[in-house]
């Protein structure tokens, strides 16, 4: 490393000779036109004329040598202050000229680096295969820019085995749960009594089941949805996905007399996605919006299409919750006044889910306390395009 650095064409060497010739020409410039200025004519008519030889007088000529003595110190006098004020004005010329010669070579050294950070800020999770693959000599620049590449490598590999895992294990533990609740079944189908303590473990353990297996089902969609794998793409009409959430928790809204508004939903608010994950992206927010409702409260849901974005909002009422609070609900098993899931209902990746299936389709959830109770939850997409629309 050592030997080429000292025989390659290095950042600090390109850095030194540019900064040399830059400096070496400036300095150039500034003698020159300093002595440019110096020597503009500087002739004076001489003090009287000489006598002639026949006139000669000794007192006479003394008296006519201190006069040309007196006349050159002031023309010494005068170059003096001339070749100042040149090197006064050759040094802000130079100076102003530096500064710009200054911002063009900065500009064009930097450039390199400009490019590492436009394209570092513009990879994230979603894209880490794009690489910088900066082009140029073998230089500090160049292995900045592959140990990035190498970085961005090592995390792609990182993101794509933790979702393969989630994934695999989420399958894998579907067929013991299976064999589990096979198991019960046939326990309790026999013909002999069963003892009542027997039913009773059986039901719990059925309940137990039934969660584990919501909280695969909601492990897979969650890894689905940050893969980014929309391969089932087409126009969705977010109304019709939050009248079908809303059918499906009919018998929910009723048990707890809730009232339910669908007046604002527009019927322009389309976008385009994956069904199945959009359709869970809904249903997610119906069924938060009726669990952590309370008994005769109300639900409000209404989009809205503006500007190229489609947006779906659901409201619900209840106590005043803190905002602090309400940020870190769309992590992992995050849930108001606990960081694990406490509850029969649900798995705690609800708006986890929600949040992923947003960001893949190029949209963001925001969740905002509302002054007067309850909560608010807003999910913006991008509207579907007028070609696809039609």
């Amino acid at each position: 490393m050592s030997g080429r650095r000292w025989s390659g064409r290095t950042v600090r060497l390109r850095f030194t000779l540019l900064y040399a010739a830059v400096f070496l020409l400036s300095g150039c410039a500034l003698l020159v036109l300093t002595n440019v200025l110096a020597s503009v004519s500087n002739t004076q008519p001489a003090p009287g004329q000489f006598p002639s030889a026949q006139q000669t007088d000794p007192a006479l000529a003394q008296q006519h040598i201190r006069e040309l003595q007196t006349r050159l110190d002031e023309l010494q006098t005068m170059q003096s202050r001339r070749l100042l004020v040149g090197s006064v004005v050759a040094l802000v010329v130079m100076g102003l000229v530096s500064l710009l010669l200054g911002r063009l070579i900065s500009g064009r050294v930097l450039r390199p680096l400009r490019t590492i950070t436009a394209a570092t800020r513009r990879i994230s999770a979603e894209n880490l295969h794009e690489r910088l693959a900066v082009a140029g000599p073998q230089d500090e620049v160049k292995d900045l820019a592959d140990t990035v590449d190498g970085l961005l490598a090592r995390l792609e590999a990182s993101f794509a085995a933790q979702r393969r895992f989630v994934a695999n294990a989420s399958h894998e533990l579907r067929t013991p749960l299976a064999t589990m609740r096979a198991s019960l079944d046939v326990a309790l189908a026999k013909p002999e009594p069963v003892p009542a303590q027997t039913v009773a473990l059986a039901g719990r353990v059925r309940v137990e089941l039934d969660r584990v297996d919501r909280l695969l089902d909601g492990f897979l969609m969650l890894a689905r949805a940050q893969h980014g794998a929309l391969a089932d793409q087409a126009p969705i009409a977010l109304g019709r996905l939050a009248g079908q959430a809303l059918a499906a928790r009919a018998a929910d809204i009723d048990a707890r007399r809730l009232a339910v508004d669908t007046t604002g939903v527009a019927d322009t608010a389309v976008a385009e996605g994956s069904a199945t994950l959009l359709a869970r992206l809904v249903q997610n927010l119906v069924d938060n919006a009726v669990v952590h409702n309370q008994d005769g409260g109300w639900l409000r849901i209404a989009t809205t299409a503006a500007d190229g974005t489609v947006e779906l909002v659901i409201e619900s009422g209840g106590p005043v919750l803190d905002q602090a609070q309400i940020d870190g609900l769309a992590l992992p098993f995050r849930r108001l006044g606990a960081d694990r899931t406490g509850s029969d209902d649900g798995s705690g990746l609800g708006l986890s889910i929600v949040a992923a299936v947003a960001e893949a389709h190029g949209g963001r959830l925001e969740l905002r306390a509302r002054p007067s109770g309850g909560l608010r939850a807003a999910v913006t997409l991008p509207q579907v395009r007028q070609g696809a629309a039609a």
